[in-house]
C-alpha cells in the first residue's frame, strides 16, 4: 500500500507532467534530471526520488520478510512447488532493494538486474504459487496468483521486445510489474480478515458449556 501511495506523491512532484504511459516506474528514482534516449526518448526530473527510492527497498523488504513469515501459516503445500514458489517470491523482494539502491541513472545494470528479478523471477514465483498454496488461502487468490502471473511473464515479453499494444512503454510496464504487487495487497487483506471471521464465528454447543 505504501508503495502506491508514494508513487502518487512523487509523481505528483514533477513539474513536467509524470505519464503512465510515457514515462517507466523507474523514472520516478531517477536522481538527476535528463534526456533519457531508452527504451524510449523521454526528459525525466523527478525531485523526490529519495523518496521513491526508499518506498522501494522498503517494498521489496517487506516482500522478503512476508515470504518467510508466511510459511509458519500453514498457508503452503508440502513439496518444492510452494518452496520455490516462495524462493522466488523473496527474489522479487531483493529485486526492489537493488532498483531503490541503484537508480536506472546511477548503476543501470544493478538496476535492470532487479528489475529483472520483479518482472520474470517474481511472476514465475506468482504462477508457482497458484498451485503451491494450500486450501486454507480462499480459491480466487490461488487461481488469482496463477492468472495474475501469466498475464505479467506475458506483459513482460511484450515489453522488452517494444510492443506495447497501445498501452505505451510504462504502461505495459505497469501491466508487468503490477499484478505481484496487487496480489500481495489482496491476500494481505485477506489474510488481516481471516482472523476476524474466526473470532466472530459461533462456539459450539459444547464448547458454550463448558464455557459457562
Amino acid at each position: 500500500m505504501q508503495f502506491f501511495v508514494v508513487h502518487g506523491i512523487v509523481e505528483a512532484a514533477w513539474t513536467r507532467p509524470y505519464s503512465w504511459a510515457r514515462n517507466n516506474i523507474s523514472d520516478l528514482g531517477n536522481a538527476r534530471c535528463a534526456l533519457q534516449p531508452d527504451p524510449e526518448p523521454r526528459y525525466v526530473c523527478s525531485p523526490e526520488h529519495g523518496l521513491m527510492n526508499a518506498s522501494f527497498v522498503t517494498l521489496g523488504v517487506l516482500l522478503v520478510v512476508g515470504a518467510a513469515l508466511a510459511g509458519g501459516a500453514a498457508l503452503w503445500r508440502r513439496g518444492g512447488t510452494a518452496v520455490t514458489a516462495r524462493l522466488l517470491l523473496a527474489g522479487a523482494g531483493a529485486g526492489f532493494v537493488l532498483v531503490g539502491l541503484a537508480p536506472a541513472d546511477v548503476d543501470e545494470n544493478l538496476h535492470v538486474l532487479g528489475a529483472l528479478l520483479v518482472m520474470a523471477v517474481g511472476n514465475a514465483g506468482l504462477v508457482l504459487a497458484g498451485s503451491g498454496l494450500g486450501e486454507r488461502v480462499p480459491a480466487p487468490l490461488r487461481w488469482g496468483a496463477g492468472l495474475a502471473g501469466a498475464t505479467a511473464l506475458t506483459a513482460l515479453g511484450l515489453f522488452l521486445s517494444h510492443r506495447y499494444l497501445g498501452l505505451g512503454m510504462g504502461g505495459m510496464e505497469r501491466v508487468a510489474a503490477f499484478p505481484l504487487l496487487l496480489w500481495v495487497l489482496a491476500a494481505a487483506v485477506s489474510g488481516l480478515a481471516a482472523p476476524a471471521a474466526r473470532t466472530d464465528r459461533p462456539l459450539p454447543a459444547a464448547r458454550l458449556g463448558r464455557a459457562a
